[in-house]
């Protein structure tokens, strides 16, 4: 069955947007997104709103119906995807100090972030001479794919971020005295902060991929796609490929990592017990967007 004809939308989201009452806004959505049928996690924060939501195609348009009459969120961008089962098994609406947590209270999205790239000039802007891309996904999902060329930080969270940033700045840059970033994540949220944690540290030329990995496997043909690998999604699809079709990871129930088949073939891989990166030792990753 083609990747569009599956039974259940999946719609990611976020807006940055001041809400002066983000606690008053958290019931209603939980009535609107119980009464539409839909599950998911939704977090809202001082800052704006993020999360992802799955349902039918009508119980999801009620959901980001109701998403879109919040103050400042009418133009919300969504990236839509398809599951044949449902990806999630309930809703949670969260109140949070910061819709992705990056733990710098000066570091202001609405006050300014990087240079907005559309995922069909992506390729033209990775390509140029001298720009240093830089994945700011965690580890585990830098693991399983990234664009070709990448820096992977191998960082544990998104709030190890800043100080991975500020120790390898002068690396990074090379000597060079305006060094353009571009900077990529799942969906656009992580990016669009960090780009906003590069421009309060004095960067100026500061790019970041509109839509995250997701609308540039949604849009980029693979033909002439620098992506390689597949995409970490935090459902239970585990991971996504071109085209957005179901990617080939299975979850480690108890550390929360994706499993490739070939580390379903280890002996260190016992279904629900554990897998190669926590065998012996469990840890669990977090993050999202």
């Amino acid at each position: 069955m083609p990747a569009s004809a599956l039974p259940f939308r999946v719609a990611a989201l976020y807006r940055f947007t001041p809400f002066a009452d983000a606690a008053g806004l958290r019931e209603p959505l939980a009535r609107a997104c119980r009464a539409a049928g839909v599950r998911g996690t939704l977090l809202l924060a001082p800052e704006g709103i993020n999360g992802t939501i799955a349902g039918t195609d009508e119980g999801v348009a009620a959901a980001l119906a109701h998403i879109r009459a919040l103050p400042g969120c009418a133009d919300v961008e969504v990236k839509t995807s398809r599951a044949a089962t449902p990806p999630f098994d309930r809703l949670k609406v969260r109140l949070k100090r910061e819709i992705v947590t990056m733990g710098e209270p000066a570091v202001d999205p609405l006050q300014g972030v990087g240079h907005y790239v559309p995922a069909a000039e992506w390729n033209a802007l990775i390509a140029r001479p001298g720009t240093i891309l830089i994945d700011t996904r965690n580890d585990y999902e830098v693991a399983i794919g990234s664009f070709a060329g990448a820096i992977d930080p191998a960082t544990a969270s998104f709030r190890d971020f800043p100080a991975w940033f500020r120790a390898n700045r002068a690396a990074l840059a090379k000597g060079e005295a305006a060094p353009r970033f571009a900077l990529f994540c799942t969906g656009g949220i992580r990016c669009e902060k960090a780009t906003a944690f590069l421009k309060a540290e004095g960067v100026d030329e500061v790019y970041h991929l509109r839509g995250g990995i997701l609308r540039y496997l949604e849009t980029v043909p693979a033909a002439e796609s620098r992506w390689r690998g597949e995409c970490y999604v935090f459902d239970g699809r585990v991971a996504v490929a071109h085209g957005l079709a179901l990617g080939t990871h299975a979850l480690c129930r108890p550390c929360g990592r994706p499993v490739s088949a070939a580390d379903r073939a280890s002996p260190l891989y016992r279904e629900g017990v554990s897998c190669p990166a926590c065998y012996g030792a469990l840890a669990s990753p977090g993050g999202a967007g």
